[in-house]
């Protein structure tokens, strides 16, 4: 049985997000045993774990808007500006919304008719949906590997 482009794309994504991918390493996994002062703490002049998981989010969120019909409304200047994070709560509160908004976005890409992956995505501008959707991933990958970085960073401090 040959998968669809979009039910590929769509794995692909479910895999960054949750487990499963040849890497082995995902976003779920990676911040499961990162709490909230973690997330939240400083390290050099470096993002926090915090900022780049709701910058991963961000773009999620974003292309998840226009997979259900709305329009391309985003900004990268407002990309790591998370919600406030001052308790456990806050913290899980978030990732959960990461992880309920990771499950829609892989769910509609696998929907998505395969002709739509070389349209446009909001403007000519912004390329094919097709070039989005492995940017997000591979950008997503990006951020993940700073994530592991900076947890290694935070937990060499502790010792």
């Amino acid at each position: 049985m040959t998968e669809s482009l979009s039910s590929q794309i769509a794995s692909h994504a479910r895999c960054f997000f949750f487990g499963g991918n040849w890497t082995d390493v995902n976003l779920k996994k990676v911040v499961s045993d990162v709490d909230w002062k973690m997330a939240t703490a400083k390290v050099r002049s470096f993002n926090t774990i915090a900022q780049l998981v709701y910058h991963i989010h961000y773009f999620v969120a974003v292309v998840n808007k226009v997979l259900e019909g709305g329009p391309l409304v985003g900004n990268d200047k407002v990309s790591f500006n998370h919600p406030p994070i001052s308790s456990q709560k806050d913290w899980e509160q978030l990732l959960q919304k990461i992880w309920e908004d990771a499950a829609i976005f892989s769910d509609l890409i696998e929907k998505l008719p395969e002709n739509t992956l070389w349209k446009y995505i909001g403007d000519e501008k912004y390329g094919s949906y097709y070039r989005n959707l492995h940017g997000i991933i591979e950008h997503s990958h990006y951020h993940l590997g700073q994530i592991v970085i900076i947890k290694k960073m935070l937990l060499d401090q502790d010792n």
